[in-house]
């Protein structure tokens, strides 16, 4: 539409990190961390050579080996060092850590609306104030999601660049960068910030991307494609997280991370965002999708937002019809009408391409190069094992039929016509094909879609819950999410895909993380001068309580609960936490002063104890208390809440809790006389010793009468 304005900055991060699997003196990438960029005259080129040359030995060899001098916003470098250089490194004076350098995963319409935000309430002016930068695998800028009409020229503030061959920005688009310290790349990448693999194309577009009408997945999911914010603008890890937060941006989303927890200050996005809140800058990060295991979030620094995702009422499935008329229900985002067409069906075991040397026990998994094609040819498959779907494409079968139960939430998409149904229900399609004589017919229905409002899927658990803080923070859209798409990626799971797509459907944390990314640009946008901690406190405590009847992981699946974007432009009270907090917080880690002294570039910083401890005190919009067996429940918990509503308020205590836990909240009401005033309460939760107890949660609210927010508590 002309009338709305968006500009948009993209940190594209395109394959940036290949890790060679080699030993002894090669030299492989590595990152240097050194904390805080210095103040005054600080050169951070001749600082990072002139330690490299002290430890490789000439100016030639520190010139070879440094990558990239990290220094606009932060002190550190990327260089290629052999182990033994490494160890040098890690003995000078000022480095805080040195990590490998390694593959961080990529997390991977409706959805909106779905979160009651349909429209937001700002003006264009006040959303395209606010500036998104994205660390992703890059961006399509030709999408009709990244269109710049009636858009005006970037703010002031703004101090990035649009870098890169064959790639243009605009007024929406207002800068972009691309990294790759390997100096590897795929034969499919560009040397751009161009977008090859999609999947920052659709995180970029459900941040901050324009209204397109009528876009849907082959005419799936049709309607119209927007992001949260669609005024505000969107933008190798720490070299990306250096130039964003130089450049000016507001809000950081990052929607990948490493495959497990790292220590913080050897996670790439821990570090980055520790600066970029620092400099008054809140980073939205994917958990990742590996839970519901326990210790499974990839990202869960206190001071980011943590996403997990979950559903929305959309759900896709293709049905299969037998010829006896029985109906099975699978999961599968079905591109292909095939107009009621009755297909012969055929297990995969029965053929095996004996020519090729497999035999039934590879067939009946329908693995590429295992499918007899005279026997596959026009026929649908049914697969004892969820596939992308190639080994009956390339055997030119009509489509297959998957039996696991690994998967049961969330849809795919095929490269042929596919469904995905449970163990259980391909034992009985198993039984019907072997109960009578050759193929037998099979009528698979086209995509339906079906809606149930209450449907959630949670692909997170909890990893710092011993910590005295809980992770996930909350939970976002993040299944069967319609958004851009770049017409150079497969539009399927099959990676030769050939078809094209402008937009695509797919799901995960990846897809979540954007939404709370628009979310807090929202909320940042209502209030430019909040703090990172109170953009994210608002979210945390006005989100949309779920039924923890229906979800036996609790707030280890879904955090505070389901993201409300409006609600939380209006919180009342918020949760503030300055660097301060945090550095108390690390203390209780295990960090000490001089290190860091080296992370804030802050003589002032102090742990005035080494000992460790649990971080009760840290002020976190939730409470979590881990119990050991054969121990009571005893823990006391301190917060200090700031008042943004009226400057005449008076907050009462309510609370729920199971009828084991007693706590008791002093004071139980909290008076303030004007905006911005602050008071502190205690929480003292008591109990019962427990063993082999799960988790059991509450909540404490502050209501006023007209508004109220939670924080929830868990033991």
């Amino acid at each position: 539409m002309a009338n709305r304005r968006l500009l948009s900055l993209l940190y594209p991060l395109v394959l940036s990190a290949f890790l060679m699997h080699c030993h002894g003196n090669e030299r492989k990438v590595h990152i240097v961390y050194m904390g805080e960029r210095p103040q005054g005259g600080f050169s951070a080129a001749s600082t990072h050579h002139s330690m490299l040359e002290n430890v490789l030995g000439s100016t030639s060899s520190a010139k070879e080996s440094l990558v990239y001098s990290y220094g606009r916003s932060l002190n550190g470098f990327a260089a290629k060092l052999s182990d033994d250089e490494v160890r040098r490194v890690s003995e000078m004076d000022g480095v805080i850590s040195v990590i490998p350098n390694h593959i961080l995963k990529l997390h991977t319409t409706r959805s909106w609306d779905f979160m009651g935000f349909s429209r937001g309430k700002l003006g264009a002016s006040q959303e395209g104030a606010v500036l998104i930068g994205l660390l992703d695998s890059g961006i399509w800028p030709e999408s009709e999601s990244f269109n710049d009409e009636g858009m005006s020229a970037p703010p002031a503030k703004w101090n990035g660049t649009c870098q890169g061959a064959n790639f243009t920005c605009n007024n929406k688009i207002i800068g972009a960068r691309y990294y790759n310290s390997e100096n590897w790349y795929d034969t499919t990448d560009i040397k751009s910030p161009r977008d090859t693999d999609g999947h920052g194309t659709h995180t970029s577009s459900t941040a901050a991307g324009r209204e397109v009408q009528g876009a849907s997945y082959f005419g799936l999911a049709e309607g119209i494609a927007r992001d949260g914010v669609p005024n505000a603008r969107i933008a190798d890890i720490l070299a990306a997280f250096d130039d964003a937060i130089a450049d000016g941006v507001d809000i950081i989303s990052v929607s990948l991370g490493p495959e497990m927890p790292l220590p913080y200050f050897h996670d790439p996005v821990a570090v980055g965002s520790y600066h970029a809140m620092r400099n008054g800058i809140l980073t939205s990060n994917s958990a990742g999708n590996n839970g519901p295991d326990p210790y499974s979030v990839s990202n869960f620094a206190p001071w980011t937002l943590t996403v997990a995702a979950s559903s929305i009422d959309r759900k896709f499935v293709a049905q299969v019809v037998l010829g006896n008329g029985k109906v099975f229900t699978g999961l599968s985002i079905n591109s292909f009408d095939l107009n009621g067409t009755v297909y012969p069906l055929i297990w995969g075991g029965d053929a095996a391409n004996y020519s090729a040397g497999f035999n039934t026990d590879f067939a009946r998994y329908c693995e590429n190069g295992a499918m007899n094609s005279y026997k596959v040819a026009g026929k649908m498959v049914l697969c004892e094992v969820f596939t992308e779907g190639a080994g009956i494409l390339l055997a030119n079968g009509a489509g297959t039929i998957m039996a696991d139960s690994f998967i049961t939430d969330y849809a795919f998409n095929y490269p042929l016509p596919a469904t995905q149904v449970s163990t259980e229900d391909g034992i009985e399609i198993l039984n019907y094909i072997k109960s009578t004589e050759g193929p037998n017919p099979i009528s698979p229905d086209i995509l339906k879609v079906m809606k149930n409002m209450n449907f959630f899927i949670l692909f997170e658990n909890s990893e710092k819950f011993y910590m005295g803080d809980m992770q996930p923070d909350l939970t976002a859209p993040g299944v069967n999410i319609l958004a851009a798409w770049s017409p150079l990626a497969p539009p399927s799971i099959y990676e030769k895909d050939s078809r094209r797509v402008r937009f695509n459907v797919i799901s995960g944390t990846s897809m979540s993380c954007p939404h709370a990314s628009g979310a807090a640009a929202y909320v940042k946008a209502t209030h430019p001068d909040w703090s990172p901690a109170a953009v994210k406190s608002a979210l945390m405590t006005t989100a949309f309580v779920l039924d923890s009847r229906k979800h036996p992981d609790l707030e280890f699946a879904y955090g505070s609960g389901h993201i409300n974007p409006l609600e939380a432009t209006n919180p009342g009270l918020v949760y503030d936490a300055s660097e301060a907090d945090y550095i108390n917080f690390l203390c209780k880690q295990g960090y000490n002063t001089t290190t860091l002294r080296l992370i804030t570039g802050d003589n002032s910083s102090v742990c005035n104890s080494t000992e460790l401890g649990r971080a009760w005190d840290l002020n976190y919009p939730t409470f979590a208390l881990a119990v050991e067996d054969g121990q009571p429940i005893k823990g006391v918990f301190t917060r200090t809440v700031t008042n943004v509503g009226s400057p005449n308020s008076t907050y009462a205590v309510s609370m729920y809790m199971p009828n084991s836990i007693k706590v008791i909240v002093e004071p139980s009401v909290l008076s303030f006389s004007s905006t911005g005033e602050k008071k502190t309460f205690t929480v003292t939760v008591d109990g019962p010793k427990i063993a082999q107890q799960p988790i059991m949660s509450g909540a404490i609210m502050w209501e006023d009468g007209s508004r109220g927010e939670e924080s929830t508590s868990c033991v």
